[in-house]
């Protein structure tokens, strides 16, 4: 039955589990009410606020503001005090006629402080800080394609999970459906109008079915580490999520579909901005060997003055400067080659990148409408299973057919109200367009 569905889903289980669980090294305070059914909504509100990703993607923006902060240093002025003291022996002495005298003092005392500022440096400071603004702008449209990559893994779990509560909830039916045929059954072997095939037949039917529902119970544990691991919980807590399909399929025509896309995805806005931030650096490189002017006044007090060598006295000097850098060693123009090379991958980044929308956004509204024909053959096949399930009924009532003609008609009944995995696979499918599209999900 879904035990075939159940391995189709584990690739995407495990993929997710060895994700999620890899980011759990401690839980986070949440405001989540676990005892409450979840909404989806509420499972990525949570997700899209806690995961170390995120919060790594958004301290990313902190460290670019530092960068900004750092390269808009240079228009600051530099300003250092210091103090020092010298011991000089022997001193050099002079001989007049009025007597000898020290040329300076033994004891040298000095109190310094200095200011440095840059009047002109030719636009270097101001490419340097539009390039770290490149970095900022990059750094804010990561944290919103990790929020999206996040949406999708979350909510394939959720809807996962959703699949297998109900599973689980049939699968319950169905056992005790089962019993209550063994217990007939068993009744009419006593009275010698059944047999004991039939009995041990029923116990394996049961068997088979509490088998089947160990494994989706397996899969449910592990779809609670999964979801837990993702929200910041302890991987071991039990949540129950509401059986809600929450999204629709996005307001775009068909033959739109992947023009809207290249216009909206923030893999492709993200890869342009690489090339701006490329063609930014290379002006920045090309001015590193810009001049800069500066100004320096430079004031304290220190003793050595004639007459009296012991006294202190005011002194300072200021002038102005350029400094011109003449050879570097080649650097320059390495750094040059190097960002030549950065902007003409990132001009390949977004024809790749282009191309994988594409191919993804076809890919994705195909197996959308895959699953509204899937949800519509399932409907026919509800109500061809309930229509036989009566036949049979009827025709054991008869003694037409046996238990085991009825188990199977029930059992088919049964099986065919997992419809649900269809709709299961369209909302999964109708996030995956809509995240394909750009659509925003939170």
């Amino acid at each position: 039955m879904h035990l075939k569905k159940i391995k189709n889903l584990l690739p995407v289980l495990l993929l997710t589990f060895s994700l999620a669980a890899s980011a759990q090294d401690k839980p986070v305070v949440t405001a989540i009410n676990i005892n409450d059914s979840l909404s989806l909504s509420e499972v990525l509100r949570q997700v899209v606020t806690t995961y170390p990703s995120v919060l790594k993607a958004q301290e990313a923006i902190n460290s670019a503001d530092a960068m900004i902060g750092l390269a808009k240093s240079t228009w600051y002025p530099n300003i250092d005090a210091g103090a020092g003291f010298t011991r000089i022996g022997p001193v050099s002495e002079i001989t007049l006629p009025t007597g000898t005298f020290d040329i300076m003092p033994n004891n040298n005392y000095n109190l310094t402080g200095s200011i440095t500022q840059t009047i002109y440096d030719f636009s270097k400071t101001a490419r340097n800080i539009r390039y770290e603004e490149a970095n900022k702008t990059l750094a804010e449209t990561n944290v919103d394609l990790v929020k999206q990559r996040l949406t999708l893994l979350t909510a394939i779990s959720y809807y996962t999970l959703v699949y297998l509560q109900e599973a689980i909830r049939i699968k319950d039916v169905q056992i005790n459906t089962l019993r209550q045929h063994l217990d007939f059954v068993t009744t009419k072997m006593q009275t010698g109008s059944s047999t004991q095939y039939e009995v041990l037949s029923t116990q394996v039917r049961i068997s088979n079915s509490e088998n089947q529902k160990v494994d989706l119970t397996t899969s449910m544990e592990t779809q609670f580490a999964v979801l837990n691991s993702l929200m910041g919980l302890p991987v071991s807590t039990v949540i129950k999520v509401q059986h809600t399909l929450g999204y629709k399929r996005p307001d775009v025509p068909e033959d739109s579909l992947i023009s809207f896309a290249l216009s909206h995805r923030y893999e492709l806005g993200m890869a342009k901005l690489k090339v701006n931030r490329a063609e930014l650096h290379l002006k920045s490189v090309k001015a590193m060997n810009f001049p800069v002017l500066s100004a320096n006044v430079t004031g304290g007090f220190k003793n050595g003055y004639i007459p009296d060598m012991n006294e202190f006295t005011p002194n300072y000097t200021a002038g102005v400067g350029i400094r011109w850098p003449v050879f570097d060693a080649t650097r320059r123009k390495n750094n040059i080659r190097l960002v030549n090379s950065e902007i003409s991958m990132s001009n390949q980044e977004i024809d790749q990148v282009t191309r994988d929308i594409s191919t993804e956004v076809y890919q994705n509204e195909a197996g959308l409408q895959a699953s509204i024909k899937k949800i519509e053959q399932g409907r026919l096949q509800v109500q061809q299973a309930d229509a036989a399930l009566d036949l049979a009924k009827i025709s054991f009532s008869t003694g037409a057919i046996t238990n085991l003609d009825l188990l199977d008609a029930e059992s088919a009944e049964a099986e065919s109200q997992l419809v649900l995995k269809a709709r299961i696979d369209y909302a999964i499918n109708v996030v995956r367009l809509n995240i394909s599209l750009g659509y925003p999900m939170f």
